[in-house]
């Protein structure tokens, strides 16, 4: 199933949301469908060894830096969380020992970069 039948199953509308995908994802098929959808497709652009100034300059004009940057945030979090083994295969059958798990993950995170400051 995919994003836009999901959506339509839980009656969501998806016109004017922002969807994050890497450059690999740079394609014209790729934001004609996002396009059909009205999903705004923030993907970062390949300039694919593109050397004219004015084609390079058009790509990063519809690039919108700020909701990408937040993209990097989120994958970082999740990247933190596969130091972790015990957050990486779930061993645990109660999904409040799991979250318990994650609670001491984040904090064990937050005081690294507390400790790392000063």
């Amino acid at each position: 199933m995919n994003l836009v039948e999901m959506a339509s199953l839980l009656e969501l509308d998806l016109t004017g949301t922002a969807l994050t995908l890497d450059s690999g994802f740079d394609s014209q098929s790729n934001k004609i469908i996002l396009g059909r959808y009205g999903i705004r497709g923030v993907i970062k652009p390949n300039p694919r060894n593109t050397r004219d100034e004015q084609k390079l300059r058009a790509l990063q004009e519809n690039f919108d830096e700020t909701t990408y940057k937040q993209r990097y945030k989120i994958e970082r979090c999740f990247a933190w969380e596969d130091v972790y083994r015990k957050l990486v295969i779930r061993y645990e059958r109660l999904q409040c020992t799991h979250l318990g798990f994650k609670y001491i993950a984040y904090s064990m995170i937050n005081l690294r970069w507390f400790i790392g400051k000063k």
